[in-house]
């Protein structure tokens, strides 16, 4: 069998139209598969950052305290009037947050 230009010619053919078939069914298996893909990493994005806000949350709560402690304190040794305004306010919040967490 003797192979000349059109023989090669027409396996290249062969091989590109292959190639183009098989990307081409690549393509279409990503574009099926990329919603799940999608869905499934926004599920780990969303879990990740309830879990950031519950921290955040929490270290705000502790910043809270301490601030309050300490107003309270300067509140024992005599000073007054925006000491004793600000620990009614944060006391207030803090009563309100404790009672929308519950219902």
């Amino acid at each position: 069998m003797y192979i000349d230009v059109d023989t090669i010619i027409k396996a290249a053919a062969l091989i590109t139209a292959a190639g183009v078939i098989i990307g081409l069914i690549a393509a279409i298996i990503r574009f099926i598969m990329q919603p799940k893909l999608q869905g499934e990493e926004i599920k780990k994005l969303r879990s990740a950052h309830e879990e950031d806000i519950k921290a955040i949350n929490e270290e705000q709560c502790l910043i809270t305290y301490g601030l309050l402690a300490c107003l309270k304190g300067l509140r024992e040794q005599g000073c007054n009037g925006p000491v004793t305004e600000a620990i009614n306010k944060i006391e207030k919040h803090l009563n309100k947050q404790a009672h929308d967490m519950e219902g």
